[in-house]
């Protein structure tokens, strides 16, 4: 046949490949774009020198793991040189690692051995301020240039009779008090908006900026493949220090004391993330990196946290995502399918358009997934949480169903925002039960430190809740998790379009699909309740009769592949499920059997014209 015959032949074909759905390649995304995120609590994870305390040769010695769970990056809460007052989120150098956790040369080490594996690490960037300790507050508090203006330094209000100054206002710290210290030294007051040992740098004065600059540039430099900007929304404070009006008069001292216009979510520091994205991208482009990203950290109001994906007019370019909290502030065991639709949709809608979402459901400062909203639930809100639009941040210990250890004594207490509160207000306030060691196995200390006794105690329930035990189980949390990893690489969850409904008053779902492709469905339904419901999925999208079950939870009476009716779907209590259309793949090899044996019948006729 000749050339030309050929062509008309394939021109055929393929119009009729097309025209089925097969061969349209969908556009690639950045490798961050639907990533899975795995925050690393270091001084948690894994402990290799037996000192109680896990350090980065932990974090490399895990990789493995986590790559067989299929996290895409990690990040790692400081390990920066620290008095670890507020455990290591008080620099005092920003170039140097702890010696808690291990040298220079370990995290260069793990740049490379995660390289090897396919995973980045993103590093945690603490710009608001430094440890007491800090060479840059010694020489500022001794007014020695050009540190004297690095931090925010006040001479106080004069009160007559009084020789030492008053306060200069009314501000307060994140952690109890107020948030001015007084220097014996400098005979002012310096502002630290978190602990007595973090004096806030003074961003209005550009070498502080230029300092970061180099910090980042370094720390890019050896192999990091991004930033999480800690308390971003802190940064800048009012010029003139004025005082916040009070909107709870209960306790003068307390946090919510006043109503932080002067020290929360200032405009400036918008310009400040524009600025470091811009290093972040030149310094990717000069030296032929892939995407290098920044993350950003601040619980603020909807409309401020939109504004750190980029700048009104859209011109300017700031984060690549802002962390979103709305899953840990404004949802929990409560909370009606009603109420998961309207967080979810509101963040989705508030989006500035061609952004890229994320969804975060713990961290090493909040209660655990399963104390916060159950452990029944636990599954429910992992489904969720690798179903949903865009990247996935998942905290150390939630995929094994890890939950707070509560009942930690008072005396084992090491959170400084806890230490500070009587034993009551510690069991609720203290970050502590959220932060004990990872749960590898059933031996000594979880597997987690051949110490005598870890920085802090091992959840008493770790032989029930482990690792190793989920790995050989039948059904567990972490392959559960893992088979949810796996499902979210299907392209309908990088490129699908989106819909949600509350189906019922607690059973909420939502469905991914690609537009044009009508079997490309996939449908997550969660009940939140402790109680049977049936649902009607045609509520939600026109699906047909031919669906089967993809996913289930670890308690679900459904098995993968089963058929189910999708007018008439019984949930059993707390009953996570993915569903989708089961005769796609039979009916796609059908097809494409088809259209082989009518390409051979299309050439047999155009060869004889």
């Amino acid at each position: 046949m000749s050339s030309g015959k050929t062509f008309r032949a394939a021109a055929i074909v393929l119009s009729i490949v097309t025209s089925c759905g097969f061969g349209q390649d969908v556009p690639p995304k950045d490798w961050w774009e639907t990533a899975l995120f795995y925050q690393i609590y270091p001084r948690s994870f894994y402990d290799t020198n037996g000192d109680g305390i896990g350090d980065i040769r932990g974090v490399t010695a895990k990789l493995q793991y986590l790559k067989d769970t299929g996290i895409d990056a990690t990040w790692l809460s400081p390990v920066f040189k620290s008095p670890q007052r507020d455990f290591g989120y008080d620099v005092s150098d920003f170039l140097e690692i702890d010696a808690l956790f291990g040298t220079n040369a370990d995290m260069e080490e793990l740049f490379a051995e995660a390289r090897k594996l396919g995973i980045r690490i993103v590093l945690d960037f603490v710009p608001n301020h430094s440890s007491i300790e800090h060479w840059w507050f010694k020489q500022s508090e001794l007014g020695v240039k050009p540190y004297k203006d690095y931090y925010v330094w006040h001479p106080g209000r004069s009160v007559p009779g009084q020789i030492k100054p008053d306060v200069p206002n009314n501000w307060n710290s994140v952690f109890y008090g107020s948030a001015w210290e007084w220097s014996d030294i400098r005979k002012e007051y310096y502002l630290h908006q978190f602990e007595v040992g973090q004096p806030d740098l003074n961003y209005r004065n550009e070498a502080v900026i230029a300092e970061f600059d180099e910090i980042l540039r370094f720390w890019m430099g050896k192999g990091a493949s991004g930033f999480r900007v800690d308390a971003v929304n802190h940064m800048f404070e009012d010029a003139e220090f004025r005082d916040e009006p009070v909107v709870d008069p209960s306790d003068p001292l307390r946090y919510g004391y006043t109503n932080l216009m002067y020290t929360n979510s200032l405009l400036e520091t918008y310009d400040v993330i524009g600025h470091w994205r811009r290093v972040i991208d030149d310094y990717a482009k000069e030296h032929d990196r892939e995407t290098i990203i920044m993350m950003t950290e601040a619980y603020t109001s909807m409309d401020m946290i939109m504004r750190f994906y980029e700048s009104d007019d859209g011109v300017e370019q700031r984060a690549h995502f802002p962390f979103n909290f709305a899953m840990i502030t404004e949802l929990n065991a409560q909370s009606k399918a009603r109420d998961f639709k309207y967080v979810i949709d509101r963040f989705l809608e508030n989006m500035p358009r061609g952004k890229v979402t994320n969804w975060v459901l713990g961290n090493h400062d909040q209660p655990r997934v399963g104390s916060r909203y159950g452990v029944e639930r636990i599954d429910g809100m992992l489904l969720m949480l690798l179903t949903l639009p865009g990247v996935a941040v998942t905290y150390n210990g939630e995929e094994i169903g890890m939950v707070d250890y509560r009942d930690i004594s008072y005396e084992d207490s090491r959170d400084p925002q806890g230490c500070n509160v009587g034993l009551e207000e510690y069991q609720w306030k203290s970050r502590d039960p959220q932060r004990t060691p990872f749960q590898w196995d059933d031996t000594y200390n979880a597997g987690f430190s051949k110490a005598e006794r870890p920085w802090l105690p091992v959840h008493p329930y770790f032989r029930q809740t482990n690792l190793l035990k989920q790995k050989e189980a039948d059904y567990s949390t972490y392959k559960f998790y893992v088979d949810a990893v796996k499902l979210r690489k299907n392209d309908v969850y990088s490129h699908g379009l989106f819909t949600s409904r509350a189906l019922s008053e607690n059973v909420f779902g939502f469905v991914r699909y690609i537009k044009d492709q009508p079997d490309s469905y996939h449908i997550t339904v969660v009940n939140l309740a402790n109680e049977e419901t049936t649902v009607d999925l045609l509520d939600l999208f026109q699906v047909t009769n031919q669906t089967a079950i993809k996913l289930t939870g670890t308690e679900s009476r459904f098995k993968v592949g089963q058929p189910v009716n999708p007018t008439r779907l019984t949930l059993g209590p707390y009953e996570s499920l993915v569903i989708a259309e089961s005769s796609g793949i039979a009916l796609r090899v059908t097809l494409w059997l088809i259209v082989a044996v009518l390409g051979r019948y299309l050439c047999a006729i155009i060869e004889s014209q």
